[in-house]
């Protein structure tokens, strides 16, 4: 049974049991539904504030964590990294030391994923990963919330397909969001894009479920429930974007490789999408699409994790 999940931080989603995942989505699924029943201000933290840095730029992010705290009775400051003192050289640790100061929370959307681990070393309240190099663990929040909205409860029994680069943040959390809950993921990419092995360490550590890897993505969705791809070129990753887009071309979600998935199987992406590298308009405006729905999923995620960490 959980009992409080008060000042945890959120880096990887290994800071919580499987018991405490499903407790979280739980928590999401009854504050969606209170949403859509007309409740557009739940006071679950009033007064509470909650500040986000941001090294990357950010549409869904940003949005989804301001209006998720607004609708909970608190407040949320934007920070680009332009206008804060590390900009000037200030410390991490410094940074960390005083915004824990001033606010209940701190979500930071960074490039390199050690920045997070700092800011959570140093820091009094929770801290949340917004995005990583590494981790993007409120995306997979969100997309476990979409898979069980549309495909059940019983995770165990879907087979779930990433198309795409194995080396990417998305799939980093989604596999082991999975995992912990006791899933099972395929991951179909080439040679030279398997997940980062620290991940792999972290899967190994925490998850109970399983995945594989399958070259061929014709054969890896075969009979899938779930197929997900994301960016083949990511924020950061821009002189390496020939390379990429040659590499992964194979792995492109066309009409023709989800005929072979199950007739009722969903598409996701986590978007922005590249339209015509990773997917295809068929596809993403199509009828396995439900990457509108997944986007919306994040309030209702975030929202979840924000009323039970924060003190």
């Amino acid at each position: 049974m959980v009992t409080s999940l008060k000042g945890r931080h959120c880096l990887t989603l290994t800071e919580f049991s499987r018991e405490e995942l499903l407790f979280i989505l739980e928590t999401s699924f009854s504050l969606k539904q209170r949403y859509l029943a007309g409740e557009r201000i739940i006071p679950l933290l009033p007064g509470r504030h909650l500040a986000m840095i941001f090294e990357k730029p950010s549409t869904r992010t940003r949005v989804s964590f301001e209006t998720a705290m607004r609708e909970l009775g608190g407040d949320a400051i934007y920070l680009s990294a332009s206008e804060l003192q590390l900009a000037r050289g200030e410390s991490i640790e410094d940074t960390a030391r005083t915004l824990s100061r001033y606010v209940d929370g701190i979500m930071a959307r960074v490039y390199e994923h050690w920045k997070l681990e700092k800011l959570a070393q140093y820091s009094r309240v929770p801290v949340i990963n917004g995005l990583s190099d590494l981790h993007h663990p409120c995306q997979a929040l969100a997309d476990v919330l979409t898979i069980i909205e549309k495909k059940g409860r019983d995770i165990e029994s879907l087979k779930i397909v990433f198309v795409g680069d194995g080396g990417d943040n998305v799939l980093h959390s989604l596999m082991l969001a999975i995992g912990i809950l006791g899933g099972k993921i395929t991951i179909s990419s080439p040679p030279g894009y398997d997940p980062h092995p620290s991940v792999l360490k972290l899967f190994n550590e925490h998850a109970s479920g399983s995945f594989e890897i399958e070259r061929d993505p014709y054969k890896a969705v075969e009979n899938a429930d779930v197929v997900y791809t994301d960016v083949w070129v990511s924020m950061g990753q821009e002189r390496e974007r020939e390379r990429r887009i040659r590499d992964l071309e194979p792995y492109r979600v066309t009409v023709n490789l989800m005929n072979r998935a199950k007739k009722d199987a969903i598409f996701m992406h986590c978007l922005p999408a590249k339209r015509g590298e990773e997917v295809v308009d068929e596809v993403i405006d199509g009828k396995w699409s439900v990457v509108w729905d997944q986007a919306e999923n994040r309030k209702h995620a975030q929202k979840a994790l924000l009323a039970l960490i924060i003190p």
